[in-house]
């Protein structure tokens, strides 16, 4: 034990995407786009319904939070691998490594939740439109908030201890582009069967209850609209639950790829392609989906912008 204590690594090396100096050049003008874009679009939408008056219901409360976990989902990502795609020297303390790591856990697992919170909150209006305002208290949405919050912290601090107790001696390549936990896991050189069971049963039940949420509010949602005559409200309740249903979608099937299979199974090629989509990409397509979809947020927009070239006129 003295002796694999010596060799314990103190920092990691980010293998990164790609050897090849021309494409990580591509990449980097790539990524640093998607960042701006993400940057510009999830803290415009922000601004957006914090200017807006009639966009302070409870749908965009939530989707406010959404767009601050994306730019901070981003952020815990992007920064570093974009830094890595222009120099050579690719490592990262092990500190650094593992921070990186509980904040990306963190941020997940509180989004899983979150957008079974906007589920949820889609099938109260839908379902219950006249108990709405009762059941969909800024009370309540607190709560819902804090408990998204309280479980991605509780997920990413279970995440970070498991990986914390393991050692790494022989090799200090992290077979990817950022700290996940499965190349950690596949990296260390003591038996990880028991983490590996812990970590994947704490994913699993994450992955699964948030989606058995979701699922089963849509159920209902589509149980009422079925059985709504009304055309323009089928239409309308459609295009209010269209968006979150894509993001959702898109979201959980990435995650779901990656991360419910044992880590033995880990896979430089696809897995990293999963992982460049939903720690970069998604994160930029979130404002665009519930954006371009939703006439309330163009309309805000227009509202916004009028209210602002007024402001001026009048100086």
């Amino acid at each position: 034990m003295g002796q694999r204590n010596n060799t314990q690594v103190s920092s990691f090396i980010l293998r990164g995407l790609t050897d090849s100096a021309g494409i990580r050049l591509a990449l980097f003008t790539l990524f640093l786009l998607i960042y701006l874009i993400t940057m510009l679009g999830n803290a415009g939408m922000i601004l957006i319904i914090r200017l807006d008056l009639q966009l302070h219901t409870p749908m965009y409360f939530f989707l406010s939070h959404l767009s601050f976990l994306d730019l901070s989902y981003s952020t815990v990502i992007t920064p570093k691998t974009l830094e890595n795609l222009l120099t050579s020297a690719k490592s990262i303390s092990q500190m650094n490594c593992f921070t990186q790591m509980y904040f990306f856990v963190f941020l997940g697992a509180t989004e899983c939740f979150l957008l079974s919170s906007m589920a949820y909150d889609r099938y109260v209006a839908i379902c219950n439109p006249l108990h709405y305002p009762i059941v969909m208290s800024l009370r309540r949405c607190c709560f819902l908030i804090l408990g998204s919050y309280l479980i991605g912290f509780l997920d990413s601090f279970v995440n970070v201890l498991c990986i914390s107790r393991l050692h790494f001696c022989e090799s200090s390549v992290i077979q990817h582009f950022f700290c996940d936990t499965s190349p950690i896991l596949a990296l260390s050189c003591t038996d990880t069967h028991d983490i590996e069971i812990m970590i994947f049963t704490v994913t699993g039940i994450t992955l699964m209850v948030s989606l058995i949420t979701i699922s089963v509010s849509y159920m209902f949602i589509l149980s009422t609209v079925l059985k709504t005559t009304s055309t323009s409200g089928k239409q309308k309740a459609f295009s209010t639950c269209g968006s979150h249903l894509l993001g959702v979608t898109i979201f959980y099937g990435t995650m779901i790829f990656t991360y419910l299979k044992p880590s033995k199974s880990y896979s430089l090629g696809k897995d990293q392609v999963a992982s460049v989509f939903y720690t970069i990409v998604i994160p930029m397509l979130n404002p665009f989906i519930y954006s371009l979809r939703n006439k309330e947020v163009k309309n805000a927009l227009c509202r916004v912008t009028r209210k602002i070239e007024g402001s001026r006129q009048l100086k």
